[in-house]
C-alpha cells in the first residue's frame, strides 16, 4: 500500500513560493498548510506577505491567520495541529502542500522536534537579566562564540530563540546546533521536500521590490496600530521592528524603509544558510512550470 505524502515547499523569502504552492495545490487537487510563524496572527497581513484573497480561491488554506498577537502558539502546538490535520486530510488526499519560509516549522511536521535536556530555572533567570542590563547585542555575540554554526542560522533579532540556544549552550558545554536532527519521528506519511531556487541578486532585487510594495499598501499604518503591542514576541520580526524605531523618533521613515530591506536580505541569506546544510529532495528553479509533467517528475501522480 502506497503511503500517503506531505509536500513541504520551502526556499527563501521572496522567491515565490507561494504561487508555486498554489499552482502545485490546483494541480493535484489538495489543500495547503501554511507553515510561515509570521502568517499566523490575523492583526499583521501586508508585513507578513499573507497570500491575498484571490490567491487563496479554489485552494484550502490552513493555519493563516488563525491566531492573534495575544495568543501563545509554540512550534509544538503547531507540530501536534498539522498533524492532526493531515491525518483528517490524508483520508481524502493521497499528497497535502506544507508551504512556508519557517525551516524550524517545516522540520517538526516532517521529522518531529528536536529533544533538548532540561534547564535550571536560575540559568534562564541569569540570561534573562543579561538580556535586560546588556541588550540583545550581548545576547547576539555569545551565540557567536558558543555556537557559530546556529549563529549563522537564527534569527539574530529574535532574543527568545537566542536565549533558548544560549540555555542548552549553558548548561550541556556543547553547542545548540548539535542537538539539532537528532531524533526522527516515524511518520505515517512520506515527506518530500522542495527548494524553490532563485539567483541570488535576482532574489534581493525581490525583496527590495516587495518592501516598498508592502509600504505603497500600508505597511506603515499598520505597524503604527500594532505599536502599543511591540513587546509581544509575534512582533519581535523585520518589516515591524524598524518601523517601531521610527515611531520613537530614532530613525527617519526612509532609514527605516532601507532598514527592513537590508534586513530581510540578512534573514533571506539565513534561509539558505540552513538549505544548504538541510538539502531537498528536489531543488526547482522560480520559473518551473507546474504542470502534468512536473507532476510526473516528481513522482505524485494521483
Amino acid at each position: 500500500m502506497k503511503k500517503h505524502k506531505l509536500i513541504g515547499i520551502s526556499g527563501p523569502t521572496a522567491v515565490g513560493k507561494t504561487s508555486f504552492s498554489i499552482a502545485l495545490a490546483k494541480q493535484l487537487n489538495c489543500p495547503i498548510l501554511s507553515s510561515d510563524a509570521r502568517q499566523f496572527y490575523s492583526e499583521m497581513y501586508i508585513g507578513t506577505a499573507v497570500p491575498s484573497i484571490a490567491e487563496q480561491q479554489g485552494v484550502k488554506h490552513d493555519f493563516i491567520q488563525h491566531l492573534s498577537i495575544h495568543d501563545s502558539y509554540s512550534v509544538g502546538d503547531f507540530e501536534k495541529d498539522a498533524l492532526s490535520l493531515l491525518k483528517k486530510y490524508h483520508k481524502e488526499h493521497p499528497v497535502v502542500v506544507m508551504v512556508g519560509g519557517s525551516n524550524l516549522y517545516n522540520n517538526a511536521v516532517m521529522h518531529g522536534l528536536d529533544t533538548f535536556p532540561e534547564v535550571a530555572e536560575e540559568i534562564k533567570e541569569q540570561w534573562q537579566l543579561a538580556y535586560e542590563h546588556k541588550g540583545i547585542n550581548h545576547l547576539q555575540q555569545a551565540l557567536r562564540k558558543l555556537d557559530p554554526d546556529y549563529f549563522q542560522t537564527v534569527d539574530l533579532n529574535n532574543h527568545v530563540r537566542l536565549l533558548r540556544a544560549l540555555h542548552i549552550c549553558s548548561v550541556t558545554g556543547k553547542p545548540y546546533s548539535s542537538f539539532l536532527g537528532q531524533n526522527k519521528e516515524q511518520r505515517d506519511f512520506e515527506s518530500l521536500s522542495i527548494e524553490i531556487c532563485m539567483p541570488r541578486k535576482q532574489l534581493y532585487d525581490n525583496i527590495n521590490k516587495r518592501v516598498d510594495i508592502m509600504i505603497e499598501k500600508g505597511l506603515v499604518a499598520e505597524a503604527k496600530a500594532l505599536y502599543p503591542h511591540k513587546h509581544l514576541n509575534a512582533l519581535q520580526t523585520v518589516g515591524y521592528r524598524e518601523l517601531f524605531r521610527y515611531f520613537e523618533g530614532k530613525q527617519g521613515l526612509e532609514e527605516a524603509v532601507e532598514d527592513i530591506k537590508t534586513n530581510t536580505r540578512r534573514f533571506a541569506k539565513r534561509q539558505l544558510t540552513w538549505l544548504r546544510n538541510h538539502p531537498c529532495t528536489h531543488k526547482l528553479s522560480y520559473d518551473t512550470a507546474v504542470n502534468a509533467a512536473l507532476v510526473s517528475q516528481l513522482g505524485l501522480e494521483i
